[in-house]
């Protein structure tokens, strides 16, 4: 596209978003604010997300306060049993509140609103694999209540496989962490053991159901005698929100790791490679205002990731005694020092 056709593109979207902040958006044939019910885990684990996803319905048009009403729902993920109660508590919540939309952010709360939303629409943020949770038919078709973003990309866990060896090329035993026992976890176990199979290499496999079962999952991982760790995260949010613990609890058993996301790293956690959660949350705007505009969410097509991140942490690494080969530094991505 020339220049001047991208300054006409940017005028015109602009405009657009300022003649959709003027006026009140008309939702199911009633001029009225929209409804936005936003079901996630605790607030402070992740206000930057909470900002891409404002973010990318203010580029739409849509401003809380003037056209759409936010209603937020937080709870504390994967610390107790107690968890699926309160999430499904709150979806009814959401639900009563005659919300026009509800977004949800992982897994449990997915599902948690599914059990409760009758025909109100779902947008998902960050999904494992939504046909196998049984909330669409398919991720071109999904035919129901929900649609969105998934994180599943199958090759994922097979390429942090192979990074977390180029960075420890002498490595002979690794693990792969993982959260609930779900399909998605068996997939990644699948594609794990094929890997580190290929690379003539051994595979632990370490599951941490809950956020209090970390410190034993971790504490196999070293006394098996594994020298690495593959992270897989299967939706559960655990390893997100206790990112910060996690880091400090793979430092002191001296155990370099490879993350799903990026904030793990920024945590203090070793490397990563995975989809972009801010990408999803800023994206999930396009799924509310097709929704809004009429669409049902059975017809709107699930999308996988298309925006990789890799991240590096020096400081850590340093830590750890790891030297990353330069093969990995010279690619695209995020050195935190």
């Amino acid at each position: 596209m020339t220049r001047g056709g991208m300054r006409r593109r940017d005028a015109l979207r602009t405009l657009l978003a300022l003649a959709a902040c003027s006026a009140p958006l008309t939702v199911r044939g009633q001029s009225k604010p929209a409804r936005i019910g936003y079901l996630g885990p605790s607030t402070d684990t992740a206000p930057h997300l909470v900002k891409a996803f404002r973010d990318g319905l203010a580029e739409l048009g849509y401003v809380e306060g003037r056209n759409i009403v936010i209603e937020y729902r937080w709870t504390n993920v994967g610390t107790a049993m107690t968890d699926d109660a309160t999430l499904t508590a709150n979806a009814r919540e959401l639900v009563a509140r005659k919300v026009d939309v509800i977004v949800a952010s992982i897994d449990p709360a997915i599902v948690a609103a599914s059990k409760v939303a009758g025909d109100v629409p779902i947008v998902m943020l960050n999904a494992s694999d939504p046909v196998a949770l049984g909330l669409a038919d398919s991720l071109s078709h999904p035919g129901r209540n929900v649609t969105g973003m998934t994180r599943l990309s199958p090759d994922l866990i097979a390429k942090n496989v192979e990074i977390l060896l180029e960075t420890l090329p002498h490595a002979r035993r690794i693990a792969l962490l993982i959260g609930p026992d779900t399909a998605v976890a068996q997939l990644y176990v699948r594609n794990a053991k094929e890997a580190a199979q290929k690379r003539q290499v051994a595979l632990q496999v370490a599951q941490a159901p809950t956020a209090a079962a970390l410190d034993a999952a971790v504490a196999a991982i070293k006394r098996d005698g594994a020298e690495g760790i593959v992270v897989g995260d299967t939706g559960a949010g655990i390893f997100f929100t206790e990112r910060v613990r996690l880091a400090d609890l793979l430092l002191a058993h001296r155990l370099p790791t490879i993350f799903a996301n990026t904030e793990n790293v920024e945590a203090g956690g070793l490397m990563a490679y995975s989809p972009s959660s801010v990408a999803n949350y800023h994206h999930a705007a396009v799924f509310i205002d097709k929704i809004l505009r009429g669409m049902k969410a059975g017809d709107i097509p699930i999308e996988q990731p298309t925006t990789f991140e890799r991240a590096v942490n020096m400081k850590t690494a340093k830590a750890l005694g790891v030297v990353f080969p330069q093969s990995l530094l010279l690619r695209p991505g995020r050195v935190i020092e």
